[in-house]
């Protein structure tokens, strides 16, 4: 619940702190903002230079503003902040805006500062926004804390940004086009409100239908990550990630460290928690517009309406893409276009009425194409021409669209000629994009929006039967950070995760001696916590027979090893089972600051960073979580089986990502764990080969 936060976009009274008469002032335009959109409240000026600003009354300090008080927006010097804050909580002001920058974003001294103020506000219990931010827009009420120049149609889009240029940017951007929106929120540090604040606030606001968020790093990340997954089964989240190919956390200690970087812990988040991730400022409006104004597909097969051959192509090949395909047209409502339609038109999917196709036919085929049972979408292409209306056609497009419950997603490929059509459009509850090729996305991210809706998904997290106890003594005894197969074998066993038969062998007596054990074939491994890869110094010897070979292998990977370099410090060898033929796959865990344990899986051996098969999940892991991340990478095709190769047991992988999962949440000072490769056979599976890093 975030009730605490209506202060900032259903005031009664809002004082602006550091108003100016000068009209260059940003101040002055957060007053003229105030005043010019129809909000209904109290605006007070404050400014102990000034009388009167606007119109209206100045007063010198915020202890003089009259009741009604409910919001301050504050725009002056930063050291000057504390103590207007400390003014306001004495005031008794319940919520503040802090434009003003020079805080965190310059170093030190700024960070100190934040520290001072976030102090003040816990004492009176007030809300903040910002600092560095650009403010607030209501357009449900007028109310406008911004400096921004103008203030978008009424709808049902909440947008929230931590940055406030691309706040400013979308709002001149969709001002005059009609798009609609409910919020505005520009955050710029958080010091207090964060996007998960509002995320919740806007849950809860029935005038928003959809939430859209510009974020460039996510506050405590497993809240988040709770609170979406709530949230996007009642209204759909789309979010833009700025930073995507940040190095940030990366690792070389481990393909998983390697692989599972900052991006990745961020996109896997979205995906657990049914957020649709986009990754262009156009597809974030796009896709806000669409899931704002359409209804829910039942499944993903579309038809295309066109008056134009090259735009329907283009949509085709990226509706395919975004898992969208193009509908079989049945026999009768095929039979019914022949009855108005040209004699040349392509009646087939798409429907190409040819370049002079009026309002009329627009109108008449929708009609039957929505009607039609096996057509979950109707997708309407104009390219403008000087014989048709373009406003015409997009009165039929809306008509026919508001008798169905069916989406209508149109796309009107020009500029000068579209604006009025276009505003018809969305007037009448119909998306409109200007490109064909934009059409994918939305499409896509509707049915994939669908699909989350109806799936019924269980956040329990099964408890694994796990020693911990064991783990904890094994993790507590050991010295150092990095460690191979040696020790990190244990603490899987530990946790129910199956291993290759074998042990550590420091003399060749013990090697022997573990060998009669676990009988012939073996494999010899080499241990050194100096070497990352053991592949890469030609580390392993299979197949051995007997104990002569053994003896003789002893040797010769001691020899490969001073050739490779006489500095490194063999602390001895593994031998184990020289396990069978099976599907070779890796699983791993490497540790987000924000979100915590980042479970991969993916297309295992030496190759995993070539091909980079992989996927990601945040931990803690459901078992759908963990059967979506196998779906989601081309080895899966191979767990089912491939050809001539035999089905394994998939189980045996969502079991071991389970476990894998539990390890990293019970114990946080595991920075990386990764098995490669772990075998997956018809029934079962071993971990062949494993590491990990400790904090």
């Amino acid at each position: 619940m975030q009730d605490n936060l209506i202060y900032f976009f259903n005031p009664q009274g809002v004082a602006v702190i550091g108003a100016s008469s000068n009209s260059s002032k940003l101040s002055h335009g957060i007053l003229k903002n105030l005043i010019n959109y129809g909000w209904v409240g109290k605006v007070y000026p404050v400014n102990p230079s000034s009388s009167q600003i606007l119109g209206l009354t100045c007063y010198p300090s915020i202890k003089n503003v009259p009741d009604p008080l409910d919001l301050a927006v504050i725009i002056l010097p930063a050291k000057m902040i504390p103590n207007v804050l400390e003014d306001c909580g004495k005031r008794g002001v319940r919520a503040v805006i802090v434009i003003s920058g020079g805080f965190r974003e310059i170093g030190e001294e700024g960070l100190a500062l934040e520290n001072e103020c976030l102090n003040i506000i816990r004492n009176y219990g007030i809300r903040m926004i910002g600092p560095n931010c650009v403010g607030t827009m209501n357009m449900l009420n007028g109310l406008n804390t911004t400096f921004i120049r103008g203030m978008p149609a009424r709808g049902g889009i909440g947008f929230l940004s931590q940055s406030g240029a691309v706040c400013g940017g979308i709002v001149d951007h969709v001002v005059k086009k009609g798009l609609g929106f409910s919020h505005f929120i520009s955050l710029g540090n958080e010091l207090d409100v964060n996007e998960t604040d509002i995320i919740e606030f806007l849950a809860e606001d029935n005038e928003t239908r959809v939430i859209a968020a510009y974020v460039e790093s996510i506050f405590n990340g497993q809240h988040f990550l709770k609170v979406c997954q709530q949230v996007s089964r009642i209204k759909p989240i789309i979010i833009i990630k700025a930073g995507r190919t940040s190095e940030g956390a990366k690792a070389v200690s481990s393909h998983t460290g390697a692989l599972a970087g900052e991006q990745q812990a961020y996109s896997a988040a979205f995906k657990q928690a049914g957020l649709i991730e986009v990754n262009t400022v156009e597809d974030l409006l796009n896709v806000a517009m669409t899931l704002d104004l359409c209804p829910l597909p039942l499944g993903n097969r579309a038809a295309i309406v066109t008056n134009a051959g090259g735009p329907a192509a283009l949509a085709s090949d990226h509706l395919a893409d975004c898992g969208i395909s193009l509908a079989q047209i049945d026999a009768q409502t095929k039979s019914e276009l022949r009855k108005v339609l040209v004699e040349a038109a392509q009646i087939e999917n798409p429907i190409d009425m040819l370049g002079a196709a009026d309002a009329d036919e627009y109108g008449f085929t929708l009609k039957h194409i929505l009607e039609d049972k096996g057509i979950d979408f109707a997708i309407p292409i104009l390219v403008p021409q000087a014989l048709v209306d373009p406003s015409n056609v997009a009165k039929s497009i809306a008509e026919q669209s508001a008798k169905k419950s069916k989406p209508v997603i149109s796309c009107l490929m020009g500029n000068e000629s579209i604006h009025s059509a276009r505003l018809i459009l969305l007037d009448g509850g119909v998306p409109v994009v200007d490109y064909p090729e934009k059409i994918g996305i939305c499409a896509g991210s509707l049915y994939k929006y669908s699909i989350w809706k109806r799936t019924g998904r269980s956040d329990k997290i099964i408890a694994l039967s796990v020693d911990k106890e064991q783990a904890s003594a094994l993790l507590m005894s050991l010295e150092g950070n990095k460690f191979g197969e040696r020790y990190t074998r244990p603490l899987l066993y530990a946790y129910g995760i199956p291993v290759v038969p074998g042990g550590f062998a420091k003399t060749k007596q013990d090697a022997i001696k573990l060998a009669n054990r676990i009988k012939y074939p073996i494999v010899l491994k080499v241990m050194s916590e100096e070497i990352l890869h053991k592949s890469e110094v030609k580390g392993v010897i299979l197949n051995i027979n007997n104990e002569e070979d053994l003896l003789q292998s002893w040797d010769e990977l001691n020899n490969r090893l001073i050739k490779y370099s006489d500095k490194v410090k063999i602390d001895g060898f593994m031998v184990e089972s020289m396990a069978q033929p099976g599907q070779e796959v890796i699983v791993g865990m490497k540790r987000d600051p924000n979100f915590g344990g980042v479970l991969m899986f993916g297309m295992g051996g030496v190759v995993v960073e070539v091909f980079k098969d992989v996927a990601f999940r945040i931990a803690p892991l459901t078992e759908l979580d963990a059967y979506e991340m196998l779906q989601e990478t081309k080895a899966f095709q191979l767990l089912k089986g491939f050809r001539s190769n035999p089905a394994v047991d998939i189980d045996a992988v969502v079991d071991c990502l389970l476990r894998l999962s539990q390890l990293s949440v019970d114990f946080p000072e595991i920075e990386e764990i990764e098995i490669n490769p772990f075998m997956v056979y018809s029934e079962g599976a071993l971990a062949l080969d494993c590491r990990m890093i400790l904090n």
